[in-house]
C-alpha cells in the first residue's frame, strides 16, 4: 500500500512542470517524509472522527450552551458590538460593575502572529475543536517522548477522556480547556531541549508557550510551571552528577530566550492584565482596614480554598462515583429513591426520576459538576509505570503528580496549603485549588503512556514485566475490590445538604445515602473489570500470545470503553440546545424593552438575578452588577461597605411600597447614576428620580485622612452636593467653591472608551462623574489639551474645572496596550525568523545525511 502511494506521488511530481526542478536527493527526501507521515495522517483522521463522533448533536445543528460561554456573550456584548461597528477598539466596558477594563473579557491582540495558527485549528466547530486539540496536543507530546505513533494515540486517549477535561467544556470554561491542551506539548518541548534537540525544543517551547498564554488561563499556566520546575530541578541534579553543567546552562539559556519570545508575543495581554490585576481583588490592599478581606494582598484564604478536594475524594481518580458524582444528577426508577416514590403510589415514576435532579455528591466541596476521573486503566498503567519507566523521568514527573494532589486538598490539608499561600509567589492570586488535579491527570496519563513504551521496547526482557504487572494489579485492583466489598470504608454517604429535606421530602435523607452507596459499589466493580481486562491484555502480550499491534487496538478500545462513558455522564446530548434556544437566552424582557426606549446614558439594577454573580443584565444595559472573577478591588469594597446594604433596603421598601424614600436614601447607588430598577421582568421598571446623572458639580469637599474615612464618609454624605476626596488630591481641589446656579455639565457623546461633555461655569468648580476612576489609562482633555483628574467618593472620577464654556473629553488610552503591541510585533517577527532559520538548518542536515 505504501509503495503504491509513493509511486503515485512520484508520478504526480514528474508530470507537473513546476515540480520538475526537484533533484533526486530532494525527491528521496520527499519520499521519506511521505512514508513517515502516513501514521500521523491516520492519527489526525482518527482524532477528527472521535471529536465529531463524541458530539452527534453537532450534526443536528445544535449548539453547546455552557454557563461561562453564555456569561461571556453577555459581559462582552458591548465590547464586541462596538468593535464590529467602529474602526478603533474599545478596551473599556461600562456594562458591568459601573465600568471596568475588558482585558480579561475580550481584548484583541493584533500583533501576536501565532494567532493565525490558533485560528486555523479553531476552524473545527466547537466543542469538537476542544476534543481535537486535546488529542492532537497529547499526541505531539507522546511523539516528543519517543513513543511510536500508535502508542502516542493511546496516550492521547488516556489523557483526553479524563472526566475533568470534558466537564469544563460542558461548563463553558473554554480558555481553561485550550490551556490544558497546550500543557502537554509545552512540557514535551522543554524535555526535548534537554534530550539533544536543543534548537527544535526551544523553538517549540516558544510556540506552545505562546499559544498557551494566548489562551489566557493564567492559573493553568501557573500550575504547569510547577511541572517544569520539578523537571528543571531533576535535570539540574543529573547535570551535577554527570558533570554536564555547561550543557545544562546552554539549554536553560536557550529555553529562557524561548520563554522571553513567547511572553513577548503575548505582551499586549500580559502587560494589560498585570497592570489591571494590581487593582483587582487579587492585587494589593487599598489600605481599607474596616473590611477584613481587604487588608491582605491577594485573595482571602477561605475564598482560595473554597473548592478543595477531599483527601479520600482523591479516589475518584479510580472510582468516579466514590463521592456520588455530580451535585445535581438523576437516578433510575429502580434506585432506592425511585422505589420509595413507587411505594407512594405516584404514577409515571420513570418520567419523574428522569427529570429530578438530586444532590448525589456528598464530598467536601460546596458543589461540583462531576468528579475528576483519570481512568481505571490509566491508574493501573500509572502504578505499573512506577516500576518500569525510566527513573530519570519519574524523578520529576512523580513529584509533580504528588505535589498537585496535595495542593488539591486545600483546606483539608491546610498546613501545607497555608505555606504555599504565604510563601510561594503568586499562589494567593488563584482560587479553586482542586484545579491542580489537571497536573495529576496529565502526569498519570504520561507515566501510563511511557509504561507502554517500556513494555513494547524490543530491547527489554518481557519476563521482567510480570512482577510489576502483578504488583500494580494487586494494588490498584485491590483498592477497587475493597471498595466494592466494603463501601462503608468511604464513609456514611450523608451530605450536609441532606438536612434540607423535611416534611414530604424527609424520606430522601434515608434513600439518598443508600443510592450513593450503590453508585460507589457499581463503579468500583466497573473499575475492577477494566483493571483486570487491561492486566490480562498485558499478560497475554508478555507471554507472546498477542502481537503488539493487536494489543494497541484492544487497549485503545478498552480505554475508550472505560473513560468515554464516564465523560458522557457530564457532557452529552442533553448539554446541547437548538440554535433558536441559544438566541432566546439573550432576548429582552418587557422590562428590558421599556428601558431600552431611553437612549440616554444611565445604569440599571436588576433585582431579579443574583446581582453581583450574573452577567445577563449586562447584555442590554450599563449594569450596577455583573459576573466576573476579577472585579476592581475598590468596587468589591464598595459592594461590601454600602451597595449590599442599600440594595437590601431597596428590596425591603419595595415590599412595603415605600420605594421613593428608599431611592432618596440610596446616595451611593445614586452617585453611580442608577436610573432604572428591575423588580419584575414582565413589569415596567421603576424610575429613580434621585439619580445623580452623568456628571454634577458639588458644593462641599471633605478631605479624608485614609481609606477607612473615605469609605465611611462616602456612605454618610449627600453625594449630589458633597464629595469625599483623599488628602493626596488636596492640591487639585479648587481653593474656593462658589455656588453657581448657571453652571452646567452635559454629556454630549458616549462611547465605552470615550465620553465628551459640554461645560459651562462662571467660576471654578469641582465636577464629579458617575464613572469609575482608573488611573492606568483614562485621560482628560479640555479643548484637546490634556489635564489631570482625581478620584472622589472612593472610586469615582472627579475634576477641577475652570470658569468658561468648553468641551471636556475623557479617553481611555492605556499605555500598556500600546507598548504591549509594539513588543508583540517585534518578538513575533523574531520568532518567525528563528523558525525559518531552524527549518533551513534541518533541511540542509537532511540533505547531507541523504548524500
Amino acid at each position: 500500500m505504501k509503495a503504491g502511494f509513493i509511486k503515485k506521488m512520484q508520478y504526480f511530481c514528474l508530470n507537473f512542470p513546476e515540480l520538475r526542478f526537484m533533484t533526486n536527493i530532494e525527491s528521496a527526501i520527499m519520499n521519506k517524509i511521505l512514508i513517515k507521515s502516513l501514521p500521523h495522517v491516520a492519527a489526525l483522521l482518527l482524532f477528527l472522527c472521535l471529536s465529531f463522533g463524541y458530539f452527534p448533536a453537532l450534526f443536528e445543528g445544535k449548539v453547546l450552551i455552557g454557563h461561562d460561554t453564555q456569561s461571556w456573550s453577555q459581559m462582552a456584548h458591548e465590547t464586541v458590538a462596538y468593535n464590529t461597528t467602529h474602526d478603533d477598539v474599545t478596551l473599556w466596558t461600562n456594562s458591568m460593575f459601573g465600568g471596568m477594563p475588558v482585558y480579561q473579557i475580550s481584548t484583541e491582540q493584533p500583533y501576536n502572529l501565532v494567532k493565525y495558527l490558533d485560528k486555523l485549528i479553531a476552524q473545527i466547530p466547537r466543542p469538537a475543536y476542544f476534543l481535537f486539540l486535546y488529542l492532537l496536543c497529547f499526541y505531539l507530546c507522546g511523539l516528543a517522548f519517543r513513543l511510536n505513533p500508535w502508542q502516542s494515540i493511546l496516550a492521547s486517549l488516556a489523557f483526553t477522556f479524563a472526566s475533568y477535561n470534558l466537564i469544563i467544556i460542558a461548563a463553558g470554561h473554554n480558555s481553561k480547556a485550550i490551556t490544558i491542551a497546550y500543557m502537554a506539548p509545552l512540557v514535551a518541548s522543554v524535555w526535548l531541549s534537554f534530550r539533544g534537540r536543543r534548537l527544535l525544543g526551544a523553538l517549540l517551547t516558544a510556540l506552545f508557550l505562546s499559544l498557551m498564554i494566548r489562551a489566557n488561563h493564567i492559573q493553568i499556566i501557573y500550575y504547569t510551571l510547577f511541572v517544569l520546575l520539578c523537571f528543571g530541578l531533576a535535570e539540574f541534579v543529573y547535570s551535577i552528577r554527570k558533570n554536564e553543567m555547561k550543557a545544562f546552562a546552554k539549554t536553560a539559556a536557550l529555553l529562557l530566550a524561548a520563554a522571553f519570545i513567547a511572553v513577548g508575543m503575548n505582551a499586549t495581554n500580559l502587560m494589560t492584565t498585570y497592570e489591571y490585576s494590581c487593582h483587582t481583588m487579587r492585587g494589593q490592599s487599598n489600605g481599607l482596614t474596616s473590611d477584613a478581606q481587604s487588608t491582605q494582598s491577594g485573595l482571602n484564604k477561605d475564598y482560595i480554598t473554597q473548592w478543595s478536594y477531599g483527601v479520600g475524594e482523591t479516589l475518584t481518580l479510580l472510582v468516579p462515583n466514590y463521592q456520588g458524582g455530580a451535585s445535581g444528577a438523576t437516578l433510575s426508577a429502580d434506585s432506592h429513591t425511585g422505589r420509595k416514590l413507587k411505594s407512594f403510589g405516584l404514577p409515571d415514576v420513570d418520567r419523574i426520576m428522569k427529570n429530578m435532579r438530586l444532590p448525589l455528591y456528598w464530598g467536601t466541596q460546596p458543589f461540583t459538576s462531576g468528579p475528576v476521573y483519570a481512568g481505571a486503566i490509566v491508574c493501573l498503567l500509572f502504578v505499573f509505570g512506577l516500576f518500569v519507566v525510566d527513573k530519570r523521568i519519574l524523578l520529576w514527573l512523580l513529584p509533580a503528580v504528588v505535589l498537585a494532589t496535595l495542593l488539591s486538598w486545600g483546606r483539608n490539608f491546610m498546613c501545607f496549603t497555608e505555606f504555599f499561600i504565604d510563601y510561594v509567589p503568586l499562589y494567593n492570586k488563584f482560587r479553586t485549588v482542586s484545579m491542580t488535579l489537571v497536573v495529576t491527570c496529565f502526569g498519570m496519563a504520561l507515566v501510563a503512556a511511557l509504561s507502554l513504551k517500556a513494555l513494547f521496547d524490543p530491547a527489554r526482557d518481557k519476563k521482567a514485566f510480570l512482577r510489576p504487572l502483578a504488583i500494580s494489579t494487586a494494588v490498584v485492583g485491590g483498592m477497587a475490590l475493597l471498595l466494592a466489598l466494603f463501601p462503608a470504608l468511604a464513609g456514611d454517604f450523608v451530605a450536609p445538604s441532606d438536612a434540607q429535606f423535611q416534611g414530604d421530602y424527609a424520606f430522601l435523607r434515608e434513600t439518598l445515602p443508600l443510592d450513593r452507596k450503590e453508585l460507589l459499589v457499581a463503579d468500583a466493580w466497573r473499575s475492577l473489570c477494566f483493571i483486570l481486562l487491561a492486566a490480562a491484555l498485558v499478560f497475554l502480550y508478555i507471554k507472546n500470545y498477542l502481537k503488539a499491534k493487536v494489543v494497541y487496538l484492544i487497549m485503545g478500545v478498552l480505554l475508550l470503553a472505560d473513560m468515554m462513558p464516564v465523560a458522557k455522564r457530564y457532557l452529552n446530548d442533553s448539554n446541547f440546545e437548538e440554535k433558536r434556544k441559544e438566541r432566546s437566552v439573550n432576548l429582552p424582557s418587557p422590562a428590558d424593552k421599556k428601558i431600552l426606549e431611553d437612549k440616554s446614558y444611565y445604569r440599571v439594577l436588576d433585582m431579579t438575578v443574583d446581582i453581583f454573580n450574573d452577567a445577563a443584565p449586562s447584555y442590554f444595559h450599563k449594569n450596577i452588577g455583573g459576573y466576573h472573577a476579577a472585579k476592581l478591588r475598590r468596587y468589591q469594597e464598595l459592594i461590601n461597605a454600602h451597595l449590599d446594604g442599600e440594595i437590601r433596603n431597596l428590596a425591603m421598601n419595595l415590599q412595603r411600597g415605600n420605594v421613593e424614600e428608599a431611592f432618596r436614601n440610596s446616595s451611593v447607588l445614586n452617585m453611580l447614576n442608577l436610573k432604572y430598577l428591575i423588580y419584575n421582568k414582565e413589569a415596567d421598571p421603576l424610575l429613580n428620580p434621585f439619580a445623580n446623572g452623568n456628571a454634577w458639580f458639588v458644593q462641599t469637599v471633605h478631605l479624608a485622612e485614609n481609606a477607612d474615612e473615605e469609605m465611611r464618609l462616602t456612605g454618610e454624605i449627600d453625594t449630589r452636593i458633597e464629595a469625599v476626596v483623599d488628602k493626596q488630591y488636596a492640591g487639585q481641589i479648587p481653593a474656593e467653591l462658589k455656588p453657581d446656579s448657571s453652571a452646567s455639565i452635559v454629556l454630549l457623546d458616549y462611547a465605552p472608551n470615550r465620553l465628551r461633555y459640554r461645560v459651562h461655569a462662571e467660576s471654578e468648580q469641582l465636577a464629579v462623574f458617575s464613572e469609575i476612576y482608573y488611573g492606568e489609562g483614562w485621560n482628560a482633555y479640555i479643548n484637546g489639551e490634556k489635564h489631570s483628574h482625581l478620584r472622589a467618593n472612593y472610586l469615582l472620577r472627579a475634576m477641577s474645572l475652570k470658569a468658561g464654556s468648553y468641551e471636556l473629553e475623557f479617553r481611555f488610552e492605556p499605555l500598556a496596550y500600546k507598548l504591549g503591541n509594539s513588543i508583540a510585533l517585534t518578538t513575533s517577527l523574531l520568532f518567525i525568523g528563528a523558525l525559518l532559520l531552524v527549518a533551513g538548518l534541518y533541511w540542509r542536515k537532511t540533505k547531507k545525511e541523504k548524500i
